[in-house]
């Protein structure tokens, strides 16, 4: 693995904890309050990380293969969970 393999995987590392650090700060935030904005907001933080996860995990299943189809899947999920993390801005009460 190459030094630059071992960056993307603690960047992604560093995204991974702080996206679920935000999903479990929105779910305590939903229990505390009720308000269903921080649960949308959780469920664009947990597509947010998932897509990380799936586009590492791809990458180096097919050694950096069929980047545009990685980064497609990446781009999609991401901006699926950055929508739900504006519609949770949007419609909190």
């Amino acid at each position: 693995m190459n030094f630059v393999e071992i960056l993307y995987l603690l960047a992604t590392a560093a995204l991974v904890v702080t996206g679920l650090t935000m999903v479990g700060l929105a779910l305590q935030s939903y229990l505390d309050t009720s308000r269903r904005a921080m649960i949308h907001l959780s469920i664009g933080f947990t597509l947010v990380v998932g897509a990380a996860v799936a586009t590492s995990v791809s990458a180096f299943l097919t050694s950096f293969e069929g980047v545009r189809s990685l980064l497609l899947v990446n781009t999609g999920f991401t901006a699926s969970g950055f929508t739900f993390v504006v519609y949770s801005l949007v419609s909190y009460e």
